[in-house]
């Protein structure tokens, strides 16, 4: 359920979705600030000073870190136990039916969320205390390495904000991929995620927990949206939004989106393109 969570007012949100899109075209896009402002989309009530007052958090709890813990395991420990520990950062099923899981404000203030949102708060309060991190993109379940990025393997540390921050140890990735995915661990999910790799992991989130409540079709557009200011997207995003919009009841905007998706794929398949003009007449034959 979205619990208290009211979208902004149409002025907000387009001073929202342009910063969000300055922030993720920027040279070096900021992980919190596009977590934040995708809140900001999703939440009326986050205004200016609360994007301050989250900022603000992170930086305190980086100020409780002991100063230069050492190696990437001290450090490890040392979030441990001040995340996880001292403020009981953690998760539980039931937090991947909650939207608020999804948004940064919300996990630092509930301190529950999603394995990658949590995984966010590690990231940002680690980076701001000098910690090597970085985010790592297990199937299924975020986590977070600590360590230098390009390093020795053997030298890096996989830490699990869902569960407290616990250090991983032996084949626990290979586990958690197991249980996510059913496949085995390739060296290649392991390599760093970058910010803008993990913010459209977020909004994939989003999207597929609106996909499963017809009611939320408002929060799955906004997600699509955001996702296709990020300068790389999936094309069929594209036909993604417009099957939506029919779907919403928005058939004549919807249908013209779908022609338009049509045009661009017919270059490279005729058939598929075809099909789509065929959703396009079908969502314009709803308006008789």
């Amino acid at each position: 359920m979205t619990g208290g969570v009211r979208p902004p007012s149409p002025e907000r949100s387009a001073e929202v979705r342009r910063r969000f899109a300055e922030e993720a075209r920027s040279e070096r896009p900021d992980l919190a600030t596009l977590c934040l402002l995708l809140g900001a989309e999703a939440d009326g009530a986050l205004d200016e000073a609360g994007l301050d007052a989250a900022q603000v958090e992170l930086d305190r709890l980086a100020g409780e870190l002991p100063f230069r813990p050492g190696s990437p395991r001290a450090w490890a420990v040392a979030l441990r136990d001040l995340l996880g520990g001292r403020y009981g950062f953690h998760g539980v099923a039931a937090d991947y039916q909650r939207l608020e899981s999804s948004l940064l404000h919300e996990v630092l203030r509930r301190r529950r969320g999603l394995p990658i949102l949590l995984s966010v708060v590690w990231l940002e309060v680690a980076r701001r205390a000098g910690a090597p991190v970085y985010g790592v993109a297990l199937p299924g379940h975020f986590v977070v390495g600590l360590g230098a990025e390009f390093g020795p393997a053997e030298e890096r540390v996989l830490v699990d904000p869902f569960d407290g921050g616990r250090v991983l140890a032996g084949d626990d990735a290979e586990t958690l991929v197991a249980g996510a995915t059913g496949a085995g661990l390739r060296p290649s999910m392991l390599e760093p995620a970058a910010p803008l790799e993990v913010v459209a992991r977020v909004l994939n989130n989003i999207r597929a927990w609106a996909a499963g409540r017809p009611e939320e079709s408002a929060v799955g557009l906004w997600a699509i949206d955001l996702a296709l200011l990020l300068p790389a997207h999936a094309a069929r995003l594209r036909y993604e939004r417009a099957r939506l919009l029919v779907r919403r009841g928005e058939f004549s905007v919807g249908a013209g989106e779908l022609e338009a998706y049509a045009e661009v794929v017919g270059a490279v398949d005729g058939e598929v393109a075809e099909e789509v003009r065929g959703e396009a007449r079908a969502a314009r034959a709803m308006l008789n």
